[in-house]
């Protein structure tokens, strides 16, 4: 008997309504078709996703400075499902608004979507974090489980909650502070945006996000899923 190659799949169907049938699909097709409601609407709507290895990768709806697949890639693998197949809209970059917290915060105001914050110090090194809430001014921590910390140095390393706290992310017009506890944030912001630091924290049990604990930022952009 001869072995089906790894990406084959066979479906074998049986309903009161049509004759039993077999259908021969590549895997990642019956992967979508998984991931899709088993209503004729919902069917109809499968040619929307990408071909190929694509289909599971963010689409940036603009042009980024600091992502390429190579970054996409295992991020994608780490965003929650509700993120899949939407496009990612650029809300704030540096290189277009300038350094401004308060700007940023500007851009995402009226915002009810996660967001995917990433930075590039002065040495190169490239983190960030994916928050399932925009950020905002607040009083209190706000933010789910779905937040994580990652870093390519140059290798990914994602971090996620460690149920530890709640402390996902805060803010004001003088920071913006994701994950904390002990006196330390898993990654810190100054009004500027120019100023930053990264320490280990319990929310993410995570290493520092960046070359040094203190870092200069070079490039931020936040984008934000339009789903």
């Amino acid at each position: 008997m001869k072995l089906l190659p790894e990406n084959i799949r066979v479906l074998y169907f049986a309903t009161d309504c049509v004759e039993p049938y077999v259908e021969i699909i590549r895997v990642k097709d019956s992967k979508r078709r998984m991931s899709l409601s088993s209503s004729e609407d919902s069917e109809a709507e499968e040619p929307e996703y990408q071909e190929e290895g694509e289909d599971s990768l963010p689409v940036l709806g603009d042009h980024s400075q600091l992502l390429d697949d190579h970054h996409l890639e295992p991020l994608a693998a780490h965003m929650p499902p509700r993120t899949q197949g939407y496009p990612w809209q650029l809300v704030y970059s540096t290189a277009i608004h300038g350094s401004s917290l308060k700007t940023l915060y500007r851009n995402m105001a009226g915002l009810d979507s996660p967001v995917l914050l990433v930075i590039k110090d002065i040495h190169k090194k490239v983190f960030g974090a994916f928050c399932s809430d925009p950020f905002r001014v607040s009083k209190y921590c706000y933010g789910t489980g779905e937040t994580f910390l990652f870093s390519f140095n140059p290798d990914f390393q994602a971090y996620r909650w460690s149920g530890e706290n709640s402390y996902f992310v805060s803010g004001n017009l003088e920071s913006l502070q994701i994950g904390g506890g002990d006196g330390g944030f898993a990654l810190w912001l100054d009004a500027d945006l120019y100023h930053g630091a990264s320490f280990s924290c319990p929310t993410f049990h995570n290493a520092p996000l960046s070359s040094q604990e203190d870092f200069i930022v070079q490039d931020l952009e936040v984008w934000t899923v339009q789903n």
